[in-house]
């Protein structure tokens, strides 16, 4: 079994309070993913809060390549969350024997720096598959940092508040 390790980092002119807000909100999730993937969640769900129950599957999510092609299914599962900084997804996967994505949210000069760690063991193709989620993280962190580019321009624009 090949296990693959990727680690992405981006600081973004943010407050953790407002990251952490953008990456436990369903919009914040499927802007990050959108337009590689499109992924579904329960009617109604507006964000992965910090009563969720732990080591339980939440809900199922399918993953849609493109917003039409069925790739996956995922019973999303945190096995951690602490509130504002960090969160463990460790979701059985159809295509992984192993998945494990942690996201931590860290306070720095000028901004807050968001680190994904991911583990995971693909059933088939390693490489390929190693490739893409590589390649699929980069596109969500670059999209992380264009909403959060475009909060700050549009605050610096405002001027001050009186």
């Amino acid at each position: 079994m090949t296990t693959i390790r990727h680690t992405l980092t981006t600081t973004v002119p943010a407050s953790p309070a407002d990251v952490w807000t953008w990456s436990t909100s369903i919009r914040g999730i499927k802007q990050e993913m959108w337009p590689v993937l499109k992924i579904t969640f329960p009617k109604g769900m507006t964000h992965i809060g910090e009563d969720t129950t732990l080591d339980k599957p939440l809900c199922r999510c399918q993953f849609l390549l493109l917003g039409i092609f069925p790739v996956d299914m995922s019973k999303l599962t945190f096995s951690e969350i602490v509130p504002g900084h960090r969160f463990v997804e460790q979701s059985p996967l159809l295509s992984m024997r192993s998945w494990r994505h942690e996201r931590i949210i860290t306070s720095v000069a000028g901004g807050t720096c968001v680190t994904d760690n991911l583990t995971f063991s693909p059933r088939f193709g390693g490489p390929v598959v190693g490739w893409f989620v590589k390649k699929f993280f980069e596109h969500r962190h670059a999209v992380l940092a264009r909403a959060f580019a475009r909060t700050a321009t549009k605050e610096q624009a405002a001027g001050p508040a009186h």
